[in-house]
């Protein structure tokens, strides 16, 4: 029986050390999804300097987190973690696109393929606020030219044909970032025609 007893306080012990990097991984999972907010958030503020230095914070917490399950493959390739390099990922691109920095894949990252497509599609939704505020502004070259990479990343997506097991989110991803792309070009052909009919005939009541 003390060969059962022994053979126990191992598993008892795998457990405990398994729980406690289950812990500290959740709360570093919330750093990352934390800064990454933080990091797109300075991009639609506009201020690119303060978003480096969230993407920062971001990248180091990521790559903390993945050492800390990286001897666990049930807490590594789990959810949890997914969700947070997903929110990385998706900071990382985003900031990419912005200063037209070349992008970078997931060996390069550092990070798992499945959750570098998830984050890849969550893109899309800020590209489109982006456009929305250049709308906004009437700057619609650049709007044409955003919706174009939304366009490109939606496309990139649906050529992954694999089951939900093996690339969880990922087409329900992309097909929200096809009704996303959809519903801004749309808004888009239709405010540019208004814009350009209003310049039309304010030109016409000054040269009268």
């Amino acid at each position: 029986m003390s060969k059962f007893r022994n053979i126990v306080n191992d598993i008892d012990h795998f457990l405990s050390e398994r729980d406690s990097a289950r812990e500290n991984a959740i709360k570093k999972a919330r750093d990352v999804i934390k800064f990454s907010g933080w990091a797109i958030t300075a991009v639609h503020k506009g201020d690119l300097k303060e978003a480096r230095e969230y993407l920062d914070n971001t990248e180091r917490s990521a790559k903390e987190l993945l050492n800390m399950v990286k001897a666990y493959p049930e807490l590594y390739y789990s959810g949890m973690v997914y969700n947070a390099i997903s929110e990385y990922v998706e900071a990382r691109v985003f900031i990419d696109i912005i200063k037209g920095s070349d992008l970078k894949g997931p060996s390069e990252l550092g990070v798992q393929p499945v959750p570098y497509l998830q984050g890849l599609g969550d893109v899309v939704g800020e590209l489109r606020r982006l456009v929305l505020e250049l709308i906004r502004k009437d700057e619609y070259e650049l709007a044409w030219k955003l919706l174009e990479i939304m366009e490109f990343i939606y496309f990139e997506l649906r050529k992954l044909d694999y089951p939900e097991a093996l690339i969880p989110g990922v087409r329900h991803k992309a097909d929200v970032a096809r009704r996303l792309i959809d519903d801004t070009k749309a808004l888009i052909v239709d405010l540019e025609k208004r814009h350009k009919l209003s310049r039309e005939i304010k030109s016409l009541l000054m040269n009268h």
